[in-house]
């Protein structure tokens, strides 16, 4: 019998409904069925948002799913039938509850980002929820090892969501030192130093092509063509682009951050026939009844022409970004230019394009090459000599 397992998880900073099962062709097929349904690489699960339509259509499908043998484990109704928050009703005394929110109005004091302010006061509250039991005074720096031993590691929670506990932790000691968590012994683990994922100019064109919805199109190439993260893109007001000066603005982005980028000439005729047909009123883009665009939204149509265009490769909006930079340097763009165009606070951070050229890869020679060579300067009557001809014995 399949067994499928459904869970709550944080995910992008959002809440979801994780889906987790082991592998089977059936049960995959059926996940692929439901659009509001996607697959993390990060996450090794398939999820969706957990909002009401999303319970509600979650709920449809595998009831009315051809697998008969499918059970369903780990509280699914109080899953599907409660809101998104469910934190909001922890089982927390009304002295932790006040320690909480004040811990939520410190951080606010101390000016942090709402996405920060959220993800720093879950953690805290995960964790005060997991040692409920103790007291304050007694919380020790074991006590938050066996929280990560217990949480973080049995849910698979990435490296980087590991850093951000610790960091929330760090802060929550200064703004109640009674506990016995010593803040310099919490190391945080090294993050993994993984390449970011690029598409060549080629591929990048060829996206752009197969991109038939005006709207979509606009923002891809906006998203590529100025470096933006994409909330920048998404926060992104009609007031903040200058076409006379060819510049974007990009208002208190990561950081708090402003600075200027460049609007590509090519790009000025695409996006006033954009302006002229869609007429966004507020933001450069606009879902339906002049709201907000959603991230969600512009992952699942890139995605979707990525396949249209032949780009087998994992392409989100980040890794235009990604692109961006890369082809800029190899374009011969000085470095602290690119720091600046990206809103880097560190050179250190940009300097990771140094390693995804690729002109300075094909500089190298690879050894293989030079050993068929070798060998053919060593054979002057064989200068045809090749790997896909016959063997060297």
């Amino acid at each position: 019998m399949a067994i499928i397992t459904l869970n709550t998880m944080v995910h992008n900073k959002k809440d979801c409904i994780a889906i987790r099962f082991e592998y089977d062709n059936a049960l995959i097929a059926l996940m692929k069925k439901m659009s509001f349904v996607k697959w993390s690489r990060t996450k090794r699960s398939w999820y969706a948002e957990h909002t009401q339509r999303n319970r509600d259509a979650l709920l449809l499908h595998l009831k009315n799913s051809e697998q008969q043998d499918l059970k369903i484990v780990s509280k699914l109704q109080s899953i599907i039938a409660k809101p998104p928050e469910i934190k909001a009703a922890r089982s927390l005394s009304a002295p932790q509850k006040e320690l909480l929110n004040n811990f939520y109005s410190y951080l606010k004091g101390k000016r942090y980002s709402t996405s920060t302010i959220k993800t720093y006061s879950v953690y805290v509250a995960d964790f005060i929820e997991f040692q409920k039991e103790k007291p304050l005074a007694a919380l020790s720096n074991r006590d938050v090892e066996l929280f990560i031993e217990s949480v973080f590691i049995k849910r698979n929670y990435s490296i980087s969501t590991q850093r951000q506990f610790i960091s929330a932790m760090k802060l929550f000691t200064v703004f109640e030192p009674s506990t016995q968590i010593e803040n310099l012994e919490l190391t945080r683990p090294n993050k993994s130093r993984s390449l970011p994922s690029v598409i060549s100019q080629q591929e990048l064109i060829r996206l752009l092509q197969r991109t038939t919805n005006l709207k979509h199109r606009a923002i891809l190439a906006l998203l590529y063509s100025c470096g933006l993260r994409i909330s920048e893109l998404l926060n992104l007001k009609l007031t903040d682009i200058d076409i006379e000066r060819r510049q974007l603005f990009v208002k208190n982005s990561k950081g708090r951050k402003d600075r200027y980028v460049g609007l590509a000439e090519s790009f000025l005729p695409l996006l006033s026939n954009y302006l002229m047909s869609y007429r966004p009123k507020y933001y450069f883009a606009e879902g339906q009844r002049g709201k907000g665009y959603s991230a969600e939204s512009i992952r699942s149509f890139l995605r979707r022409n990525c396949k249209l265009a032949g780009i087998y490769k994992h392409v989100t909006p980040h890794t235009l970004r990604h692109s961006y930079a890369t082809h800029l340097l190899e374009n011969g763009v000085d470095i602290r230019y690119i720091q600046t165009l990206l809103g880097h606070s560190r050179p250190e951070t940009t300097m990771i394009y140094t390693h995804v050229r690729r002109q300075d890869l094909m500089k190298i020679s690879n050894p293989l090459d030079v050993a068929v060579q070798q060998l053919r300067d060593a054979d002057k009557n064989e200068a045809n000599i090749g790997l896909s001809r016959g063997n060297y014995n």
